[in-house]
């Protein structure tokens, strides 16, 4: 304190001295006030000069002090977050966790940062409101590093998102060797001085001709180039390699293709001067269009050219820029797909779904085509002999083709006396061109979308997916090109930098590595931050959109480090989502050494592995909803598991425990077996997955499970039940379809985009609501009918909000403003509606219930009450009815799709599949979620979990381990069988872990 004290008193006196210094040649306003700002200076210190504790009151240093956070369902809380700690927020889900770190913490940091901004900058940042809070004290800049939906912009990649492919954009615009596309010889621009020193480097005694091409290949009698060489002053030419003199008559046949070059000079190595090469080589460069050819008599020809150019092919590169490799620039993109990899293209099996069917009998879709070019199939099969009668199976390959692809014919287009230009087709068509045809050329969107419907992507047939020009991929380093390096991993992209980079291999000149060297160390640095976050087996191409939430979330994490920033708040919410246990330990050590550089790393989590190595935790609960919203406690590790009122310290102190079964269900025998599974990284493999079981499939991130899972098997079953148009990932085929009877994939997108959009909307619960409310006798008397109490349409609705409950205001420079709709006060219904009551509740009122409410108040109503009950099983007591969807999290709405089918009646024989459904949920809300999975197995259903939460694993039936690697080191079985089985296989990186979480249990079930 001593110290700071000096430092106060050193600030005042060199401000008394720049006062005293700067009062000649300043205001009298000016010098007014500096002497305020002084006495402001003076009073918010308020030293005491005994103690100094004004001073650490005023300006906190070591701790973050959150007063009366009331956000959402926190209750009027006070907590102390430590500063540079590795700081975990962990509780039940629901318990406020997210309401204390984003809306609360970062909330406040991003509203403090607008507000400092002038009125004119904050226009263009939103509006950013104020968080229910009284105060935050020693608040830093505050980053989030949340898990929001990743880009889906089609343009967007790995390699764009970390930067990393602009790199190396530049190192191939630097040092790349550029080749000519048609014959592949490298192609370099010299000088006049650099061909002259080429020369004379020819052994000594050599006797040359310098030549100046003119035709190269090309037919023709030349006569007026000969004339034209005459006038020059020019004596000799030599015509398909033969030397004439230029006196005598020379005659071509003009059908015939021709090389004609002038001889320029004659020479020999030695004997002739630099001055008198040099000259010829200009000469011969000025006739040639930055040409010249050297032939050695008796000997071989030396091509040059002082352009970038192919002196062979006469193909010009241009400039070789970063521009030149971006497929987001029209100078490097692939012209016919605009650069992005893939084309539209008509799918002939959208085209003809059921090949079961004839022709007449509609196989063909779309149907209006069909009805309106029938007569010409009946001709076209006349003519090429077979029926459109019989099932289209049964059609020979070429008659087939014939329908789909049309016959030989022409083209005709003609203006009518309208103005209208017509076109017919001299033939038969057929189906694909026409339609791409008429998608092509109508002006009507719908007709547009109609054909877009049996359309699907492939790679573009010119660049055959590689996005950019043929220019741009002939451009190589070490023999590769900028697209072959994007599709490499994380890992071999490392390891192909670092073998380049390696002075000592002389893959690179020395004025290359000179040049190149920063750009390498940028590019090792990103691809060494996004190998420590356990995202190695990432390929730099991959498109954003095809990452998952926790993928998307390391990647910034990855940007985060990379920009080296100190004092810093980051923000993350589970970082861990979907990765392996064995991966734990990277992502840990990658944030703590965030931590080390000087920031506070605060994280929403319930990963065990990261709560035991937090610096400090904050434990919320007890409950969620309206249970939570309070802090349990707050200390290290053993304070939070020596507290017996934290449910987190009972789970990780062993007090409590998710139990494994006491025995594995044997199932009903059948199963489904996928043949030759090689989408992506997999290798081929054949995978059984056992019916009327609990299956996880396991394995490190990056090893092939959803690939398996979600790219091919739910992807081929869409198709099959529901004949989706997503097209499968590759295999042979998908065996023993025949013993389920559908598929449901419970995935954590959205429930809905709109704040119209609700659990009880989503559940269908809210149908009956509105149903039951039409029935009170109020209602019936005013004739009020269901859709009265719908605030999505007219009638029931406030028509001042539209039934939003809130009016959105525009308010030009000033951020705009949301506010509560000040005719129905954001109850979304008029007043009539409201009138109507139901057990002394109103509609809205109903709507603003929790689950746990409703279901008590609902509780003679079974129609209503077990949808309510099966929200509560998957443990979401918590929420409200009229919840938006918007505010929901991935977890949350992934359980109200699972509760939604667990309301819907069993038959017994479908598979369900769930990718990381524990993400979000404590260790009590993972119990929850497995008795209700058991339960949906009990009914004869089989269950298919994507999983890296090992109580999830040891409590399945049966295991599909991946792996061994992630990546190229990935894609094959590691192992299959029980959990027990898993644990004793030592290859497994799942089984090593399972094997310790197994023993565990045998010890707890021994002490209970």
């Amino acid at each position: 304190m001593t110290a700071s004290l000096s430092i106060v008193k050193t600030l005042t006196v060199i401000f008394y001295n720049l006062l005293a210094t700067s009062t000649i040649r300043t205001s009298p306003q000016s010098v007014s006030l500096k002497l305020s700002s002084l006495l402001w200076f003076k009073s918010s210190a308020k030293i005491n000069s005994d103690t100094g504790k004004g001073f650490k009151k005023a300006m906190p240093l070591d701790t973050i002090v959150v007063k009366g956070a009331r956000e959402h369902n926190l209750k009027n809380i006070d907590v102390v977050i430590p500063r540079d700690k590795l700081v975990v927020i962990t509780g039940v889900s629901g318990s406020g966790k997210s309401s204390l770190a984003f809306d609360t913490v970062y909330a406040e940091g991003q509203r403090r940062y607008v507000e400092s901004l002038s009125a004119y900058a904050r226009q263009f940042l939103g509006r950013i409101e104020k968080p229910e809070v009284d105060y935050i004290e020693g608040l830093s800049p505050a980053i989030s590093i949340d898990q929001k939906g990743p880009s889906k912009n089609p343009r967007s990649t790995v390699g764009t998102v970390t930067e990393t492919y602009d790199y190396l954009r530049l190192l191939f615009a630097r040092v790349g060797h550029p080749h000519c596309p048609k014959c592949g010889r490298e192609i370099t621009a010299q000088t006049v001085q650099q061909i002259v020193d080429a020369i004379q480097a020819l052994p000594e005694r050599s006797r040359i001709m310098i030549l100046a091409p003119l035709i190269r290949d090309r037919k023709g009698e030349y006569q007026v180039v000969f004339e034209d060489l005459t006038k020059a002053g020019y004596t000799r030419v030599r015509v398909d390699e033969a030397i004439h003199d230029l006196s005598e008559e020379i005659q071509l046949d003009k059908n015939k293709k021709h090389f004609i070059e002038a001889v320029v000079d004659r020479l020999v190595i030695g004997q002739s001067s630099q001055s008198r090469i040099a000259d010829s080589v200009e000469t011969a460069l000025k006739l040639g269009a930055g040409v010249v050819l050297v032939s050695i008599v008796d000997g071989e020809e030396l091509l040059f050219s002082e352009h970038f150019a192919c002196v062979h092919c006469g193909i010009s590169l241009g400039e070789i820029a970063p521009r030149t490799f971006s497929f987001n620039s029209p100078h490097g993109a692939c012209p016919a797909c605009t650069g992005l990899g893939v084309m539209l293209e008509i799918d002939p099996e959208l085209v003809i779904r059921n090949k079961e069917l004839s022709i007449v009998q509609g196989a063909i879709h779309p149907g209006w085509w069909l009805s309106w070019h029938m007569d010409e199939l009946e001709m076209l099969g006349q003519r090429f002999g077979f029926s459109t009668h019989i099932p289209v199976k049964n059609l020979s390959e070429r008659h087939l083709e014939l329908v789909l692809y049309g016959e030989d014919g022409e083209l005709v287009r003609h203006r009518n006396r309208y103005g209208r230009v017509r076109e017919y087709f001299t033939g038969y068509e057929g189906v694909i061109p026409y339609l791409e045809r008429l998608a092509h050329d109508t002006q009507s969107e719908r007709t547009r979308a109609e054909i877009e419907r049996y359309m699907m992507s492939s790679p573009c047939p010119v660049c055959q997916g590689k996005r950019l020009k043929p220019e741009s991929l002939a451009v190589t380093i070490d023999d590769s090109n900028i697209i072959e390096v994007s599709s490499m991993s994380v890992t071999q992209a490392l390891y192909w930098v670092t073998d380049i980079s390696d002075s000592n291999k002389a893959i690179l000149s020395e004025r290359e590595q000179i040049i190149a060297h920063q750009i390498f160390k940028e590019i090792q640095a990103r691809l060494g931050f996004l190998q420590n976050v356990g995202l190695d087996y990432l390929t730099l191409d991959r498109p954003s959109a095809t990452l998952s939430g926790g993928e998307a979330q390391r990647i910034r994490l990855a940007t985060q480090i990379g920009s080296g920033l100190m004092g810093v708040l980051y923000i993350c919410d589970e970082p861990t989502v979907g990765l392996h246990s064995a991966d734990d330990f990277r992502l840990i050590q990658t944030l703590k050494r965030l931590r080390d550089l000087g920031n506070t790393i605060l994280v929403v989590e319930h990963d065990e592995a990261m709560i035991r190595a937090a610096d400090h935790i904050i434990d919320m609960g007890p409950g969620a909803g309206e249970h939570g919203g309070w802090i349990v406690i707050t200390g290290t590790l053993s304070d939070i598991m020596n507290c017996s009122e934290s449910i987190t310290g009972q789970y990780l102190s062993g007090v409590k425990q998710i139990p494994s079964p006491q025995k594995r269900r044997l199932g009903s025998g059948e199963e489904m077996v996928i043949k030759g599974a090689r989408q992506n990284n997999l290798k081929n493999i054949n995978v059984s997955i056992p019916l009327s079981k609990f299956v996880c499939i396991t394995g490190v991130s990056g090893s092939g499970k959803s690939t398996l899972i979600d790219e091919i098997m739910y992807k081929k079953l869409a198709q099959i039940f529901y004949r989706s148009r997503d097209r499968a990932g590759d295999c042979d085929s998908i065996i023993g379809v025949e013993h389920i009877d559908k598929v449901v994939n419970i995935d954590q997108s959205p429930i809905g985009r709109t704040p119209r959009s609700n659990p009880a909307t989503y559940t269908g619960s809210f149908t009956p609501i509105r149903e039951l409310f039409a029935t009170v006798p109020e209602a019936r008397m005013r004739g009020y009918a269901p859709g009265r109490f719908s605030f999505n349409v007219k009638g029931g609705r406030c028509e001042a909000c539209r039934g939003d409950g809130f009016i959105h205001i525009e308010m030009q420079f000033l951020p705009d403003v949301t506010v509560s709709c000040e005719v129905c006060k954001g109850k979304r219904y008029n007043r009539e509606a409201l009138e109507i009551k139901f057990k002394d509740k109103n509609i809205a009122e109903v709507l603003d219930m929790t689950v746990e409410q409703a279901l008590s108040f609902f509780e003679h109503f079974p129609k209503i009450k077990n949808k309510l009950e099966t929200l509560r099983d998957v443990g979401l007591g918590y929420i409200r009815l009229g919840q938006p969807a918007p505010t929901l999290s991935g977890g949350e709405a992934q359980r109200v799709k699972l509760s939604t089918e667990l309301s819907r009646r069993a038959t017994g024989r479908t598979l369900y599949i769930l990718d990381e459904p524990t993400t979000g949920l404590s260790f009590e809300d993972v119990a929850a979620l497995l008795r209700v999975l058991q339960r949906l197995v009990d009914a004869g259903n089989t269950v298919v979990v994507i999983e890296h939460h090992l109580d999830v694993i040891k409590n399945a039936d049966y295991i599909i381990d991946l792996g061994p690697g992630a990546g190229d080191r990935g894609g094959y079985i590691v192992a299959t069988g029980t959990p027990e089985r898993i644990a004793q296989e030592k290859s497994s990186a799942t089984g090593q872990y399972l094997a310790k979480v197994l023993h565990k249990d045998r010890e707890y079930a021994l002490t209970s």
